[in-house]
């Protein structure tokens, strides 16, 4: 184990490569910038610098195998498979037809009518009919068509084991994709051809299709894996298999599957979905209210942060270790987009008379959102862009916003017996998991900012608080097992987990 800087004491320089070109017009494809071009030989090892001296890593495949059952095991999973959907059902009624209050069976109501007019609000709101599938349909076909036609920046993966460690090439122009859907969503609503209201007016219809496309889609995968022998790392259990998923990178053409749904889907529909709540106000009463400005502001700030930084994305563990199935591809097609709009929800179904906070309240929300933004934006810069000086591809973008320490100069780092690196500077020595306190802290101020008249609001925080706290398990776990004494030294160096000097 070895305390260091990076490679010679100095920052990083910028380098040229085939690694990472951006586009400035049309996106065009040179041999330099073929991503045939860009990927190892069939026999070729790539491997993980550690920094400018010594020894390199190689990610060995006995890293890669099924190690054991997570969330329960397959009747765990099974749960969720079930439970999920109609979760987000009965989350959609209660807030629709009953102010954001959860609705039990009456003294006079047997569980059957119970579930008989829970049904019929079904029918009534969130029936997927032919314009809803129309829409969702589009919306992916849109997206796709502008992930292959407009501008953006090619760069590389980390090294799969599966595959020899090639490091796979990705296409990243989210930034571009989502300010042209905002272009063209702002004419389709002007012109009169698609009222983006549309998508707060047919919310429950739009939710359903993509229900049922995220739990038949990973059933698809399943057997595509199969059909193709792309599958791997497999448990044995095919329902554990189907929410863990069979196939590590489903492509079509330079399309990352796992990427687009990643990125593009849940946080494209969600911003899109409040600025349509947003405009139902302005229609409705003139003005948008501050705590739906407020709304707006928050779904940008977060569909423009992964839009913009999508090529650090690359690296990260959902990207590198996770498959594509149940677990991802729902979440990401419709867990995201319609659960944790439950504050667009609320508001959009209540008066802003109804919630009218005094204007120090506005302040601290807005205050607590920008602050937490603020290090959630430059905290995740700093770890994948650290990744990239020790790959020497750090190439800065001008995608906005660019805020100060992004990067941080001579990065402090523990050299690890397995070649890896812990970082120990930046916001990290203060909390090794201080990205997701202040992930947190955002997701809570979406709620704050509706009062306290509902729980609704507050799902995705409580849902949200369970994710990280699992997934910060399941690292602790993995990284004690992978860095063994290494982690040791980490934990003394940066002590704190989430709260800096307090936990």
């Amino acid at each position: 184990m070895v305390t260091t800087r990076s490679t010679t004491g100095k920052t990083p320089k910028k380098v040229t490569q085939p690694d990472f070109i951006e586009t400035v017009k049309r996106r065009r494809r040179t041999k330099r910038e073929s991503p045939e071009e860009m990927k190892p030989a069939n026999d070729e090892i790539t491997v993980v610098p550690t920094n400018g001296k010594g020894k390199d890593a190689v990610i060995t495949s006995a890293e890669d195998k099924h190690a054991e059952f997570d969330f329960g095991g397959p009747i765990g999973v099974s749960c969720m498979m079930v439970g999920f959907p109609l979760l987000m059902w009965y989350l959609w009624i209660c807030t629709t037809y009953y102010q954001g209050h959860l609705t039990v069976p009456t003294n006079d109501e047997t569980m059957q009518d119970f579930l008989l007019r829970l049904y019929g609000h079904f029918l009534d709101g969130a029936f997927p009919d032919l314009k809803s599938w129309a829409i969702v349909w589009g919306f992916l076909i849109f997206e796709g068509i502008l992930y292959v036609t407009l501008p953006g920046v090619w760069t590389r993966g980390l090294p799969l084991p599966h595959l020899n460690n090639e490091r796979l090439p990705y296409f990243c122009n989210a930034v571009w994709s989502f300010y042209t859907t905002i272009i063209v969503a702002a004419v389709l609503h002007i012109t009169g051809i698609f009222p983006i209201t549309t998508l707060i007016d047919k919310f429950g219809s739009i939710m359903s299709v993509s229900i049922i496309c995220g739990l038949i889609l990973p059933f698809l995968l399943y057997f595509y894996a199969y059909i193709t022998k792309t599958q791997y790392r497999m448990s044995g259990s095919f329902v554990y298999d189907v929410f863990m998923g069979a196939v590590l990178n489903p492509r079509i053409g330079i399309i990352d599957l796992k990427m687009f749904y990643e990125v593009r889907l849940p946080w494209f529909i969600l911003f899109l979905t409040t600025v349509s709540s947003a405009v139902r106000q302005y229609e409705s009463y003139g003005y948008v209210s501050p705590q739906v400005s407020f709304l707006v502001l928050a779904h940008w700030l977060y569909a423009n942060a992964c839009s913009k930084g999508e090529e650090l994305i690359v690296t990260t563990w959902d990207m590198f270790y996770e498959k594509f199935g149940f677990m991802l591809l729902f979440w990401n097609m419709a867990g995201v987009p319609f659960t944790y709009c439950h504050c667009t929800l609320f508001l959009a179904n209540s008066a802003p008379s109804e919630y009218q906070w005094s204007i120090y309240y506005n302040v601290f929300v807005y205050f607590l959102l920008i602050g937490a933004y603020y290090i959630f934006d430059t905290t995740n810069s700093q770890k994948n862009r650290f990744r990239q000086q020790m790959y020497g591809t750090l190439i800065p973008r001008n995608t906005f916003p660019q805020l100060p320490w992004q990067t941080i100069k001579n990065p402090t780092y523990i050299k690890c017996k397995n070649g890896g690196t812990l970082l120990t500077s930046g916001w990290y020595k203060y909390a090794r998991k201080i990205h997701y306190t202040v992930d947190f802290i955002q997701s809570l101020s979406w709620g704050l900012i509706t009062g306290f008249a509902s729980p609704l609001p507050y799902f995705y925080p409580l849902f949200f608080f369970c994710v990280l706290s699992h997934r910060a398990y399941r690292d602790i776990q993995r990284c004690k097992i992978k860095y063994s004494d290494d982690w040791k030294e980490y934990e003394r160096q940066c002590p704190y987990l989430f709260i800096p000097f307090v936990f």
